[in-house]
Formats: C-alpha cells, sequence, structure tokens
C-alpha cells in the first residue's frame, strides 16, 4: 500500500472544500460519498492530523488543512497544466513559436497578437527575437524559427505582403531644422545630427537611410532612437505606426522637407516552413493579419479626421 498522499486525494479534499461536503463533492467528481470519505480518511491518516471539521453540516478545513491544501492547490494546478501540454503535443499543437521581427514592425501590433495566441493557446511559448535589416535573414537560414516579419524578404523566401509601411522625417519641434522658415532640403539634412538604427548582423555595416550627415548617432534599438529624437538629439525617418502617440502628444513633429518627407517600404510575413507550420504557428499569422488591418483601419481613420 502507497504511503504517499495521491493527487486524487487531495483533489478529493479540494472538492470536498468547495462544495461544502462530502455529498456534493461526490456527485462533482461522479464517485459514491464512500469513496470520498475513504480518500479523505486515507489523506488524514497519511498527514498523521485532521484536514476537515463539521461545521454545522458543511466540512471546512482545520488550520492544518488550510495550509495543506493551499500548497495542494498548486500541485493540482501543475498536473492539469502536464496533463494540458500532453494532449496539446499528441494532436500536434507546437510548445513554442519563435518569431523573428523587425524593429520597423510596431508593437502594437504584434504585441496584441501575442495577447490573442496566449488565450487560444495558453501553453505555447513565444520567443521574439527583435531585428534590424538583414537580422531577420539570417535567423531564418540558421532554421530556429517558424514566422519572421522583415521589409526585405531573404533571397529565396516568398513572403505574404501585410502592409505598406509609411516612413515619415521627424524632429522635435524645438529642433533647428523645425524653424529655418522654409522647406528643408537634403544639404540641410546633413549639417544635423541623424539618427540610425545598428544592424543585427554585425559583419554588415548598411545604414540604409543614412544620409552621409557629418554627425550621427548609432543606437541598437528603434525604442531608443524614438527616445532620443524625443529629447531633441537628431533627426530620423521612422515608420508611422511606431511613433503614433508622439506625434499625437506633440514630441515629434513631421519635417517640412522640400522632397523625400515620406517614404514607403513594404513589409512581409515569411514562415520558416509553411507546409510544416503547426496550428499555434497558423494562428498566430491570422492573429497578426487581423491586428494590422485594425491598426491600418484606425490610422485611415485618423488622416481622414485630420483633413
Amino acid at each position: 500500500m502507497s504511503t504517499d498522499v495521491t493527487l486524487e486525494q487531495w483533489r478529493t479534499l479540494a472538492a470536498v472544500v468547495d462544495y461544502g461536503g462530502y455529498a456534493r463533492a461526490a456527485e462533482a467528481l461522479g464517485k459514491s460519498q464512500s469513496t470520498v470519505s475513504h480518500h479523505i480518511q486515507r489523506l488524514e491518516e497519511l498527514l498523521g492530523t485532521r484536514t476537515l471539521r463539521l461545521q454545522g453540516r458543511r466540512a471546512v478545513l482545520t488550520q492544518v488543512g488550510e495550509v495543506a491544501l493551499r500548497r495542494a492547490r498548486a500541485l493540482l494546478a501543475e498536473a492539469g497544466d502536464i496533463e494540458t501540454v500532453a494532449r496539446m503535443l499528441a494532436t500536434g499543437v507546437e510548445p513554442q513559436i519563435s518569431i523573428a521581427v523587425d524593429t520597423v514592425f510596431p508593437n502594437q501590433v504584434i504585441l496584441p497578437a501575442f495577447e490573442a495566441l496566449a488565450r487560444e493557446f495558453p501553453h505555447t511559448r513565444i520567443e521574439l527575437y527583435e531585428t534590424v535589416i538583414t537580422g531577420v535573414a539570417e535567423r531564418l537560414n540558421t532554421n530556429e524559427l517558424q514566422l519572421a516579419i522583415t521589409p526585405r524578404l531573404p533571397r529565396g523566401r516568398l513572403g505574404d505582403h501585410l502592409l505598406n509601411l509609411e516612413f515619415i522625417c521627424v524632429a522635435k519641434p524645438t529642433h533647428p531644422l523645425h524653424h529655418l522658415g522654409r522647406p528643408v532640403t537634403e544639404q540641410d539634412l546633413r549639417q544635423h545630427r541623424q539618427l540610425v538604427v545598428r544592424e543585427s548582423d554585425p559583419r554588415r555595416e548598411t545604414d540604409a537611410d543614412w544620409l552621409g550627415s557629418e554627425q550621427r548617432l548609432t543606437v541598437s534599438t528603434m525604442s531608443t532612437r524614438i527616445q532620443a529624437l524625443c529629447q531633441g538629439l537628431g533627426f530620423a525617418w521612422s515608420p508611422r505606426l511606431k511613433i503614433t502617440r508622439e506625434l499625437e502628444s506633440g514630441l515629434l513633429k513631421p519635417l517640412p522637407l522640400a522632397q523625400g518627407s515620406k517614404r514607403l517600404a513594404d513589409v512581409y510575413l515569411v514562415f520558416a516552413d509553411r507546409e510544416g507550420a503547426g496550428p499555434a504557428t497558423l494562428a498566430l499569422a491570422r492573429m497578426i493579419r487581423a491586428q494590422v488591418a485594425t491598426a491600418c483601419g484606425r490610422t485611415r481613420s485618423a488622416k481622414a479626421a485630420k483633413y
């Protein structure tokens, strides 16, 4: 005979407490009342103490029972998670999705997609790699990803078009370029500090939007560049969707360029292996597309309201 308390005995104790008595617990568990009583009796024998006492017709926990059940509930939850994960793996659901996302892609699109996936597949972990320019291609080539979002399709890869991302040249409203009293020229820009984001691949030094300014500040993340822009440290072309809050609050303002004030970049969703993609990967791709449609709809509405 086992001398260890079983999960079934802890589950029975929890049911007696939750349903207030042996009869209702037995009904909820689909067991006879005598079986429930036996489980509780055996549990108390193994613990060497009482876990329940009668209060009128209701079974309530003793002080020892309260402490024991509180810890037992954590065990029961963990056991339930293990069973769920086992069933999930048996049906082919991925335990983890690795996705590389170029930092030009807005967080207000990708994060709600992650949240939606967590609701539908709560036991699938997400590994996010934030990359710049060629970093997505490098990770796809190592076969460590399921999905990637990139403005540059890697050689030999197909991708689904997600959106046409608009980049605008911005600076803090107090920046000297905003106070020239005329359209800003390319030569004007070259006389001021440009903020650029370093590539993820250290072997490459391609700063695609650098104008050759004498002053340059290179940072590692898009968020740092946005912070530097808001501090007035320079100018940069930034994705409009990434700086919506900064534009609306007046922290940043589009520069009145004589030409080239806007740039467009196609952004793609790339599967590492579309035919072999699991249900959670396919669901995440669907949720990303839905969030893109929502974000683009809000942007169009805001522009319509402005004009």
